[in-house]
């Protein structure tokens, strides 16, 4: 495998790399037909090329040439971490090539199994961006697609900025605060921040892989769940509200729901994703972001406040225990709509009081912090 890097000679930063993995000639230059292409005043349409024989050589075609340590060559052997440098004072592209052994042909492996039984490499790469080798695809909503990454050494979720919205410049905001915050966010219950970066214009975010299923998905696989296991896992959803909410500048999900509640196959734990619509207490902007069985009136008028993350735990609750959608229970009342909870038979009165208090149509009537609706839950 070669791998070839192009780097900003003033700071070291990476700029673009290439990877050919059975390659026996690179040509680089200008030109689009080339494999490596650099628009650059100083490198020629037909720059470079790269062959192999017995070892890998560079050779000169550009009209103001290549050099190897300062030296002009016409032709060099190359070898691990060779700088080669393509006119005097043009670009600089490390050359590494990492010895493979022989090509495993992954046989015998059982369908959609991730790696190899025998040679322990990924089974199926659908593409490789940086230093991320894409495996599969998680999910793909409004803003962005996730897929499962392989690094080399452990397991991630890239998300990828959708195309079709990479140049809105809100969305372009919000992906780029997603990372901003999640950056700053140390939580058990919060997949952990580990990269944001752009590639060839595209915008990747990485984040730590939690081995679970989504709430929604859980209840359509599973069907309801019992009330005490409801509110066990809106209990510690609580705690990681409270996290949030008590951030130096208090933050606002704005998009609680079951398919954001992962819980994990393990020990039953629920981790809170996608902040992708998250806000800042005091920030400007009304945009209407959430979703219409979660959210509460103030949200839906773009004026969300911390009690709006709270408002969704009460239909979370109606759906976990009925596996129904909670607007089947709304009903018109002179407050406004509210749940009619007394139809659902595995909601108890005590239960059914939190419930009408976190999503009364007023704020004031609702509990004022997720700790105190933690209490609350735990009496129940």
């Amino acid at each position: 495998m070669v791998i070839l890097t192009l780097f900003d000679a003033t700071n070291g930063e990476i700029l673009k790399k290439w990877q050919f993995d059975q390659s026996q000639q690179i040509r680089l230059g200008r030109a689009p037909e080339n494999q490596v292409i650099i628009d650059h005043p100083l490198v020629s349409r037909f720059h470079a090329e790269l062959v192999f024989a017995d070892n890998w050589q560079v050779i000169n075609y550009g009209s103001n040439g290549v050099l190897i340590q300062g030296q002009t060559v016409q032709k060099a052997i190359l070898t691990h971490n060779t700088v080669i440098q393509l006119a005097p004072n043009g670009p600089l592209i490390k050359f590494e090539q990492i010895n493979t052994p022989q090509i495993c042909q992954h046989q015998s492996n059982l369908p959609h199994q991730l790696f190899c039984i025998h040679c322990g490499q990924p089974v199926n790469i659908l593409k490789t961006v940086r230093n991320y080798q894409i495996l599969n695809v998680l999910g793909q909503g409004g803003m962005g697609t996730t897929y499962l990454a392989w690094t080399g050494q452990e397991l991630l979720v890239l998300k990828e900025m959708n195309a079709d919205i990479v140049h809105h410049a809100k969305a372009q905001e919000l992906f780029e605060r997603e990372a901003k915050i999640l950056k700053t966010l140390r939580h058990s219950g919060i997949p952990q921040y580990q990269d944001f970066f752009w590639e060839e214009g595209q915008r990747y975010l990485a984040m730590e892989l939690v081995h679970g299923q989504d709430l929604e998905n859980y209840i359509h696989q599973h069907g309801p769940v019992t009330l005490q296991q409801a509110i066990d896992w809106m209990i510690q959803l609580c705690q990681i509200l409270s996290y949030i909410h008590s951030q130096k500048i208090p933050l606002i999900h704005r998009d609680i729901k079951p398919a954001n509640l992962l819980v994990t196959n393990i020990n039953q734990q629920i981790f809170l994703i996608d902040f992708g619509a998250v806000k800042e207490i005091g920030s400007g902007g009304s945009t209407r972001i959430g979703a219409p069985d979660y959210m509460p009136p103030e949200q839906n008028q773009g004026k969300p406040v911390l009690q709006s993350d709270l408002y969704a735990i009460g239909p979370t609750i109606i759906f976990l225990t009925t596996g129904r959608n909670p607007s089947e229970f709304f009903q018109l009342t002179k407050d406004g709509y509210q749940f009619n909870l007394n139809s659902i038979p595995s909601i108890t009165p005590r239960v059914a009081q939190v419930i009408r208090r976190v999503t009364a149509h007023q704020v004031i009537d609702r509990y004022s912090t997720a700790l105190s609706l933690s209490q609350a839950l735990a009496r129940c």
